[in-house]
């Protein structure tokens, strides 16, 4: 019984640290703005949210470094996408 809750006690503190990373409302616009329409690179997300490209990309290595987009290089640009599955859901659930 015991570990059950240690178990749980390890999925709380996963789901927290992903949902402290989307409660920036910067993050959390980027991640929507990526599910509704698909993949995107840093030029076209700055243009849209009108902030410099080095504010956009700080985000990005966040949003990346817990793993809530990906990238992937095709020419000189990266493209980030949401994958995740739950953190769709969870942002759909949020944001409709």
């Amino acid at each position: 019984m015991l570990e059950t809750f240690q178990k749980e006690i390890e999925l709380y503190e996963s789901n927290a640290e992903l949902l402290k990373v989307l409660a920036h409302p910067v993050r959390l616009c980027i991640v929507k703005g990526l599910i509704e329409r698909g993949p995107s690179n840093v030029s076209t997300m700055y243009t849209g949210l009108n902030m410099p490209q080095s504010t956009i990309s700080q985000h990005l290595a966040k949003l990346k470094s817990a793993k809530i987009v990906s990238s992937e290089r095709k020419g000189l640009e990266i493209y980030y996408k949401v994958e995740n599955e739950t953190i769709i859901q969870l942002v759909r659930v949020l944001l409709g």
